[in-house]
């Protein structure tokens, strides 16, 4: 122990390094596959209720405030932050210096202190550590996680004894009494969603690949829907899994790493994914056996298990970490209805419609107090939880991006079929990877097409080496009539959500709805 008067200085330590300090410090162990392993207690995914942002003068009318985005004092948060501060003085922490954005202006410069070995660990893993950092000089944002430390709801503020709250004006992020380390990536990903609309740069929840046609493809899409699984196909080459920007000319990723769900993980459906947790990644709430091996089919500890590893353990990974602009976009629906198709060719006006509406399942273990394990939700822009601004903001962005480069938009379900969560089945995910395999190369072009009456959807008649039954989705349902209900209750709900979006009528009847 570090006594008062001479407080510990965060140590700055390599990869290697911070592996055995969080070994030796009891933080978790060493997988047989390599992975160092961890556990995070009950916190084993976000926890929205304890996320807030600092209300100030400069950026309070540019906010979207509400459920989602919480205020909070700046006094209070000047307090909670030289409290939490002190506190890191007199431990044996440690600090990184990273990039968020793989781009040469867009970049954000980040001091990352932590309370623990493997934290700092997982910020190396997930940022980008540049060959040179911040060489433009900008203003460096700094990231205090002292994971282990109490907050005090009645003195400090805080809805609990945890927070994640981000100051824009002082450019701070304070993680206070979090284990789970995707706080880290996520408090950063909102501070660029806030900041990059504003140099015409849209920020995207969505992964991104390149075929070998040199075809770009983003997957919107919430946690567990598909968006890591799907880009890290052994066809294409991977840009990143989760956060990206699209600027004039480009398309770049926010981190260095991925960071995957590993429940179910297995070499046949996943191979990329699962060969790349090894020595040098992360492994976070996964069951080991007693000869330390990972059970991704075990989900004792959390069905929120993940894995954290960089893109150098992805063999065809993008060395630039960016690509040029997006040939197909792809929003990911998990559809627990079964009524939705598992293709949709999407217009302009419905690419507008369905990215505001952000229609999909959330699964429980992805947020902590969510609930039902899995329930339908509609996620503004597919990252409702993580956009500051208002959600025309990035809809704009997007449609403006996708007019000017003329990108092809389409909607891909990775939900069930043949009847309802609990009594369909969930697509294969060797048939979706076909699906947008067929998609990317162009397949899906001028195809003959079919309307799904009541969801005013266009669905491809044929494509290569995928049952036909299952394009439309009433042919794969025995009960008729069930879908039939199953249908008018998702389209109402979709009406029902967008009531609370102010655009132009061609919008809104390009969404799901039935003729008079």
């Amino acid at each position: 122990m570090n006594s008062k008067s001479q407080p510990f200085k965060p140590q700055i330590l390599t990869t290697e390094q911070l592996i055995n300090a969080a070994v030796e410090n009891k933080e978790g162990v060493i997988a047989s596959n390599g992975a160092f392993s961890t556990t995070t207690g009950d916190r084993s995914s976000r926890s929205p209720n304890d996320r807030f942002i600092v209300k100030e003068a400069h950026t309070e009318n540019l906010i979207e405030w509400g459920e989602i985005n919480k205020p909070f004092e700046r006094e209070k948060f000047n307090a909670l932050w030289a409290k939490v501060g002190s506190y890191l003085a007199e431990k044996d922490s440690y600090s990184s210096e990273v990039h968020v954005g793989a781009h040469p202006e867009h970049y954000l410069p980040v001091n990352v202190t932590t309370e623990t070995a493997w934290h700092s660990l997982f910020a190396r893993l997930i940022f980008i550590c540049p060959e040179e950092f911040n060489p433009l000089n900008k203003i460096k944002w700094e990231i205090l996680s002292a994971a282990n430390f109490e907050c005090i709801p009645k003195e400090d503020g805080t809805n609990s004894e945890s927070c994640i709250i981000i100051n824009f004006s002082e450019r701070k992020v304070l993680i206070a009494g979090m284990k789970y380390a995707g706080e880290l990536k996520k408090s950063m990903f909102s501070v660029q969603n806030f900041l990059l609309p504003d140099m015409d740069v849209l920020p995207m929840h969505c992964s991104a690949n390149i075929n070998k046609n040199n075809r770009v493809t983003l997957f919107f899409g919430l946690s567990g829907t598909g968006k890591t699984t799907l880009s890290a196909d052994t066809k294409c080459s991977l840009i990143g899994d989760d956060e990206h920007g699209w600027s004039e000319g480009a398309v770049f990723n926010f981190e260095g790493g991925c960071y995957a769900k590993t429940v179910n993980l297995s070499v046949e459906n996943e191979p990329v994914i699962y060969k790349a947790i090894k020595h040098g990644s992360v492994i976070e709430n996964v069951y080991l056996n007693d000869n330390n091996e990972p059970d991704y089919s075990n989900i004792s500890i959390s069905e929120n298990g993940r894995c954290c590893y960089p893109r150098s353990h992805i063999e065809n990974a993008v060395e630039e970490n960016a690509a040029g602009e997006p040939t197909t976009i792809i929003f990911l629906t998990c559809d627990l209805t079964g009524v939705m198709p598992p293709v949709s060719i999407l217009s302009r006006k419905s690419a507008a419609y369905h990215f505001l509406s952000g229609y999909t399942a959330k699964l429980g273990s992805t947020e902590r107090g969510a609930g039902a394990p899995i329930q339908s939700t509609f996620s503004t822009c597919f990252g409702a939880p993580f956009f500051p601004r208002p959600a025309n903001v990035y809809a704009d962005l997007l449609i403006k991006r996708i007019e000017e480069f003329g990108s092809r938009v389409f909607l891909v379900n990775t939900g069930w079929t043949g009847g309802a969560y609990g009594i369909g089945s969930r697509f294969d995910i060797p048939v979706t990877r076909r699906i947008v395999n067929a998609i990317q190369d162009g397949e899906l072009h001028d195809v003959k097409t079919i309307k799904v009456p009541g969801l005013n959807l266009n669905v491809p008649l044929f494509i290569r080496g995928v049952d036909s039954k299952l394009l439309n989705p009433i042919e794969n349902w025995d009960d008729k009539d069930e879908y039939q209900k199953q249908l008018k209750n998702l389209v109402s709900q979709f009406q029902e959500n967008f009531k609370k979006y102010d655009v132009k009528p061609e919008i809104v009847s390009a969404g799901p709805g039935f003729d008079d």
